[in-house]
């Protein structure tokens, strides 16, 4: 196995560099460890150790990422995306089981730009017939 792997996690307009190397388990993400980064947003913290968790290895890798641009979820997302990636390139085993999940999948779902002539991306002006 590799000492340190990086790798990229996106979603949205998020984007997260992911190190993973051996180690006790410690996350740290833009310089908090994953408690403070996230205060009680136990769902979204969930989402982070996603990949850990099926690749039963929680206790046994440090994990360090910076995320930058959307909100909290996207950016908990693009390091889940980071996180399986870098596992991924670490040990072929654990392709195997993150691919079924849909873990390795860069989720390419966006906001619609907005049209000219539409109030949003599809919403009309309101019709008035007199």
């Amino acid at each position: 196995m590799a000492t340190v792997v990086y790798a990229t996690g996106k979603r949205k307009t998020a984007v997260a560099k992911v190190w993973v190397k051996p180690g006790t388990g410690k996350i740290i993400v833009n310089g908090m460890d994953l408690n403070s980064w996230l205060g009680g947003l136990e769902a979204i913290k969930l989402k982070v150790i996603q990949p850990l968790l099926v690749t039963k290895q929680e206790k046994s890798m440090d994990i360090t990422a910076v995320a930058m641009g959307g909100g909290y979820n996207a950016q908990a997302e693009a390091v889940r995306h980071g996180i399986s990636k870098a596992l991924a390139e670490m040990d072929a085993d654990f392709r195997v089981m993150l691919k079924p999940k849909g873990l390795l999948t860069r989720d390419s779902r966006v906001v619609e730009r907005k049209k000219f002539g539409r109030r949003k991306a599809r919403r009309s002006p309101q019709f008035s017939k007199r």
